[in-house]
């Protein structure tokens, strides 16, 4: 498969055009078009060759996103970049078919940061089933397939929102593997998704943490490589491991930790058959939040929703928190309710285009 293709940055009107020609390891040279901040920029990855010649300045081009996403010329895979807080993702246009069109060994290649296009995840707007809207698949930059993505999820409405060219507030229902999800585009352009209810049942989360809550797991001990940590276990569609510090230790300092070492020891912790994600949180008040989330087939993240989602939860259920919190992400903010009335949880934040492009198969 081919990384090279012609790419179209959404950036702000002073913007200038450039041409860059790229070593591509899948095949031979071509050339990436793309709109920069500055004609004078440098590409240092040694993988990239820019030569002086090719670039041109020239006045900023309007970007037909209508026409663009239009397009459906076999052998090409045509996406948008989007991303909801730097978790970031390619969208792909998959309304004519059932089968994503691209495989997960694909998906890998595209979300390489250093020889694809770079991202999280590809997200796939399907057909509906079950009288929904439309169904959304993913495949993790490992290649492998979650049930749902909340970040991704308020990404799929807005790009959902192109294809229909739809303008102020709607809603719509979305099939995913965590069920029935329904995103709502607010008139200030953020989106407000309810996630549904919480699974606090150890057994379905799944963890093999023995319940010490009704049927639940909360603020359980966990060994890890000889550390107890205090852990609240909770789906959202897809597994979830909370702590917020080790038995006995005061608020966790969550920018201390070395999240890339303890990360995959909770990730495939044996008490996990699924793997799990997994969130280090710091309590600021009983409404804010601050968390760092090492996610289940991607690593660390700059955000993740449905991990939000399950810490607010979790600091309602050991009593850190109320039921509306601000969550703090190394992406930026998002705003959790966990509603009383209908036992739903709600999440709202932004998601943004980055880019459009297209890329022969």
């Amino acid at each position: 498969m081919a990384i090279a293709a012609a790419i179209s940055l959404c950036l702000p009107p002073q913007a200038r055009r450039f041409s860059v020609s790229i070593a591509s390891p899948f095949r031979s040279t071509s050339s990436l078009h793309f709109d920069s901040l500055r004609s004078n920029c440098s590409l240092k990855n040694p993988n990239f060759r820019v030569s002086a010649s090719s670039i041109s300045i020239g006045a900023p081009e309007k970007i037909s996103t209508t026409s663009f996403l239009d397009r459906r010329e076999s052998g090409f895979l045509h996406f948008v970049k989007y991303h909801g807080l730097g978790n970031d993702f390619i969208l792909v246009d998959n309304r004519d078919s059932t089968e994503p069109r691209i495989t997960p060994e694909q998906a890998v290649k595209l979300c390489d940061r250093n020889f694809g296009v770079g991202a999280d995840g590809v997200i796939f707007v399907m057909p509906g089933i079950n009288g929904t809207d439309y169904t959304m698949r993913i495949f993790n930059s490992d290649g492998s397939e979650p049930e749902m993505c909340g970040n991704g999820v308020r990404c799929f409405a807005r790009f959902i929102a192109e294809l229909e060219n739809l303008q102020g507030k709607h809603s719509f229902t979305v099939h995913t593997g965590a069920g029935l999800i329904v995103p709502e585009i607010q008139d200030d352009g953020k989106v407000k998704v309810d996630m549904g209810e919480p699974i606090l049942k150890a057994s379905d989360v799944p963890t093999k943490l023995p319940a010490n809550e009704d049927q639940s797991v909360v603020k359980s001990d966990l060994n890890v490589d000889g550390v107890i940590w205090n852990v609240t276990c909770i789906s959202m569609g897809n597994p979830h491991c909370v702590t917020f510090g080790t038995k006995g230790s005061q608020n966790l300092t969550v920018d201390e930790l070395n999240l890339a070492a303890i990360g995959p020891k909770f990730e495939h912790h044996e008490m996990f058959p699924a793997r799990t994600n997994t969130e280090f949180v710091e309590v600021f008040s009983r409404s804010h939040l601050k968390m760092r989330v090492w996610e289940r087939g991607a690593g660390a993240t700059l955000a993740c929703g449905t991990g939000a989602c399950a810490v607010v939860v979790a600091a309602v259920l050991e009593g850190h928190a109320g039921r509306s919190c601000k969550v703090d992400l190394p992406g930026g903010p998002l705003e959790i309710e966990w509603r009383e009335e209908d036992n739903h949880v709600y999440m709202t934040g932004p998601a943004e285009v980055v880019f459009y492009g297209s890329l022969p198969l």
